[in-house]
């Protein structure tokens, strides 16, 4: 059988739900969609991505896919052009067309040229050709999140408040300050989306994968901490709660 992405070393295989069970679903932020028929390199690339801290949502078919990006919120989604039932173009083209706008990334066959451009011309952001690194195929997906959320670099700023995606930094007044990282995977969505209402749910569904039952009650612990570590003496009041919609973290000027 081909491979079709490219690894520099070949790591023991080991069970999705071992990763799962290492990987909390307190530690993932950014929700992705996975949409793959061929079932070995879709395990194996969620298997890569679940170790990149993604929560990941995986589709086999077009039908699926389409479906799925419908009725769910994703910060970003791989989708093969190659599916049945319904080709990976025509799922990408009908996500635009419905208002869909989170990045996505197509995987194209290196010789199907033509599928690049149709693809792209269907709204896809951006495409990689098989076979593939699987560090490429992360570099590209950051590099779409911090397109889409407006940062050109890793480096995210508002006010006192600094977030480098790249290192996981966080710094107050220029200042370093410690976070666990399912307090930084909250404050990095937040960042994300500074000065928008997001809801418990959100939040919620941007941590776990699609097969946990969902408890939205550890979200208010996670911004308990935040306020504590980030706002100790409320010199800023950073994140609104607000009554029966959620949290907003505030744009400073």
């Amino acid at each position: 059988m081909a491979r079709w992405y490219r690894k520099r070393s070949m790591p023991k295989r080991v069970k999705l739900n071992e990763i799962s069970e290492k990987i909390t679903r307190k530690e993932k932020a950014m929700r992705l969609l996975l949409v793959e028929d061929d079932q070995a390199l879709q395990q194996e690339l969620q298997q890569q991505l679940l170790l990149q801290n993604y929560s990941i949502d995986v589709a086999s078919d077009g039908e699926i896919a389409l479906f799925q990006g419908l009725e769910y919120d994703y910060d970003i989604a791989v989708i093969d052009l190659g599916l049945p039932k319904i080709d990976g173009t025509t799922v990408v083209k009908a996500l635009r067309e419905k208002g869909r706008d989170f990045p996505i990334l197509i995987l194209t066959a290196r010789d199907r040229w033509q599928d690049k451009v149709s693809g792209l011309d269907a709204g896809a952001d951006d495409y990689l050709t098989k076979p593939f690194h699987v560090e490429e195929l992360t570099s590209r997906l950051n590099a779409l999140i911090r397109r889409s959320a407006g940062k050109a670099s890793t480096m995210i700023n508002n006010g006192p408040y600094s977030l480098d995606i790249a290192t996981s930094q966080v710094l107050v007044e220029q200042m370093s300050v410690n976070l666990s990282a399912h307090e930084f995977k909250v404050f990095k969505y937040l960042m994300l989306h500074v000065g928008e209402v997001v809801s418990k749910t959100t939040l919620t569904e941007h941590i776990y994968d699609q097969d946990f039952d969902l408890d939205s009650n550890v979200i208010e612990v996670f911004i308990r901490r935040l306020r504590k570590k980030l706002d100790p003496d409320s010199k800023y009041n950073f994140i609104e709660t607000k009554r029966g919609q959620g949290y907003r973290l505030l744009k400073f000027t």
